[in-house]
């Protein structure tokens, strides 16, 4: 066994303990670290396949940002943990059905025939001024650029789907409309009222 291949199986081990933590760990807060856990992990086996870039984007954007996020919305929430519990067995045997049928698409895909070391191999040592950054977007821009296109459409439905699903206007809210502040006029907020002078009587004009 090489220097590589035991670093690669002891990311992996890590991989696949994180994942079934995030899974099985009853505290949601625990669940999103352990999640942090499998993407850094994740980005050490990126590093061996020489993707460095696709290592610094999977912990800048899903560690960084997207799990940062997650934690905060997690711990600002008033989570029932109880009854989060009460589902778990109702729905286990399905569960465990589906994993199973994943577990076994998977070894069918990834099978040595497809994926094993003499079919992929290690990935050959590149120069120093290689940038994997230039042939990524050279692949996207060229051989999958239709993919590439369709993926970014697909999204952009998805963010006016997501927008115009809450976007509801209730009639108990306040808002206020941009537009009609800019046209407002100093004569229609503003009123000037003259009123004559009243003098409040003394004390001495009380008593008299």
């Amino acid at each position: 066994m090489t220097y590589t291949t035991a670093i690669f199986y002891f990311f992996a081990a890590i991989l696949v303990f994180a994942g079934l933590r995030v899974i099985t760990a009853r505290n949601p807060v625990h669940a999103a670290l352990y999640l942090v856990l499998a993407f850094f992990t994740a980005a050490g086996l990126w590093m061996l396949l020489e993707a460095e870039f696709l290592a610094i984007v999977l912990v800048l954007v899903y560690v960084g940002a997207v799990m940062v996020l997650f934690l905060f919305v997690v711990m600002m929430l008033d989570i029932n943990l109880d009854r989060l519990r009460e589902g778990f067995w109702t729905y286990l045997p399905l569960a465990g059905f589906v994993s199973v049928l994943l577990v076994i698409e998977m070894a069918l895909i990834l099978g040595g025939r497809h994926f094993g070391l003499d079919v992929m191999g290690v990935p050959d040592p590149h120069p120093a001024d290689y940038s994997n950054t230039k042939e990524l977007g050279r692949l996207l821009y060229t051989d999958y650029v239709y993919a590439f296109e369709l993926a970014a459409v697909i999204l952009l439905v998805a963010i006016v789907a997501a927008i115009a699903l809450t976007l509801r206007r209730r009639k108990d809210s306040k808002y206020l409309d941009p537009a009609e502040q800019v046209k407002v006029k100093r004569n229609d907020r503003l009123r000037i009222i003259k009123m004559p002078a009243v003098k409040k009587p003394g004390a001495g004009e009380e008593g008299a």
